[in-house]
């Protein structure tokens, strides 16, 4: 939920307590005030509220790490509001009351508190159900596909030390023919020692039609006429094959969570509206629903964008108008794979394609590609947000209405 500043003061009233915390990764510490600023004491919370007759509560907190995730259900399970503050504003705040630079741990619960009385806060919004599943599943996905370009940029450097040559015959060496090959000889001198019929039967026998004599004696000359480095090669097999292990694995595991992914997706009903628009895939879906989770939460498109840090950020003075810009203040992934969706959008789904033309190339205060492209990204929050939460079917037709056609107006 999204309160406006005064939505947030208004939620601290005189039957507020107001604790700030300290979040450690073991050691909390905390301190308690009431509407007005004045401290109560330093036990906890419920104690606290009973002995100050204070019926509502809420916890400030800065979101530090991964810390806070176990308070925060711990106060979810006790009806307890947690509320979290940017820590640069209590970075910035904390020689309001002693004009001093000091951090400690007592200090910090009490700049928190404040920041929480005076309504500068944030309300955490943590998945719950599908949404949460999903968001794991995801983020497990992300851990995964950066483990295997590390592993992938392993086995491309050990090729280019051992055999250079080696994508003269395969330009993809993840393609199953050339795993074969890496898997029981991967030294040009095994390739050498094996001959061209060797490798063409290990083909035959794993029955693999796309490939076959013409390029198993490709890979025999190749591998004759090889400059790579012959020293330590019991150990560099080992390596290869080690590096192999861990690229089968990290395979394996990617195919288990995109299967979870699949399966999650399939029980919330926008998600089959959204993929009928041309261009955008199961990835870019399951990640949008992952980062916003349930859009009914949502008033307006609008909060989304501010949450993916797409809001525009004016910079002007008196007369002065400084050059706009987006926040970035929100979730980074979110708005990363609004981008990454957006590129592919333009070039494949005609719709997206005629915008971002008129875009850049309209007579009045026309747009520079990237521009563009950040003004497409808000738009297709938009589109996201009625087709999921008006229960309508996409609209080719529909979307194209805010372009301004002005032989059509004058007409």
């Amino acid at each position: 939920m999204n309160f406006t500043q005064n939505e947030k003061l208004n939620q601290v009233t005189t039957e507020t307590l107001v604790i700030g915390v300290d979040i450690g990764s073991e050691t909390h510490y905390a301190r308690a005030f009431d509407w007005r600023g004045l401290e109560l004491g330093k036990t906890w919370a419920e104690g606290l509220a009973e002995k100050t007759a204070k019926s509502n509560i809420m916890v400030g907190a800065e979101p530090t790490g991964h810390y806070w995730f176990n308070l925060a259900s711990y106060f979810k399970e006790h009806h307890i509001k947690l509320v979290l503050v940017n820590p640069y504003h209590v970075k910035q705040c904390k020689e309001l009351d002693d004009n001093h630079p000091s951090k400690t741990d007592s200090k910090d619960p009490k700049t928190i508190a404040k920041l929480g009385i005076d309504g500068r806060y944030n309300v955490p919004y943590i998945p719950e159900g599908v949404y949460a599943e999903l968001r794991i599943a995801m983020n497990c996905r992300e851990r995964i596909v950066r483990e295997q370009v590390v592993i992938q940029n392993r086995i491309e450097r050990w090729l280019k030390i051992y055999f250079p040559e080696y994508h003269e015959v395969f330009a993809d060496f993840e393609a199953k023919s050339s795993l074969l090959v890496l898997s029981s000889m991967p030294l040009p001198a095994d390739v050498v020692k094996a001959g061209a019929d060797g490798v063409n039967w290990i083909w035959r026998e794993n029955k693999l039609r796309a490939v076959g004599m013409k390029r198993a004696q490709t890979l025999y000359e190749t591998a004759k006429r090889s400059m790579g480095c012959t020293e330590g090669s019991h150990a560099a097999r080992l390596e290869l094959r080690l590096l192999l292990e861990d690229y089968h694995t990290k395979k394996a595991q990617y195919d288990d969570v995109m299967a979870v992914v699949e399966d999650l997706c399939t029980q919330i009903p926008a998600v089959r509206k959204l993929l009928a628009i041309k261009g955008i895939g199961l990835l870019t879906v399951a990640g949008f629903f992952a980062e916003v989770g349930d859009l009914g939460r949502f008033q307006s498109p609008k909060q989304i964008q501010k949450l993916a840090g797409l809001a525009i950020r004016e910079n002007s003075s008196g007369k002065h108008r400084g050059q706009s810009g987006i926040s970035k203040r929100g979730r980074r992934r979110l708005r990363t794979l609004l981008f990454r969706a957006v590129l592919p959008l333009v070039a494949n789904n005609s719709e997206f394609g005629e915008i971002h033309s008129y875009y850049t190339n309209r007579k009045d205060n026309p747009l520079k590609k990237k521009q563009s492209i950040i003004a497409l990204c808000c738009k297709l929050i938009r589109v996201f947000f009625a087709l999921a939460t008006k229960d309508e079917d996409y609209d080719p037709v529909r979307l194209l209405g805010d372009i301004h056609h002005p032989a059509a107006a004058a007409a």
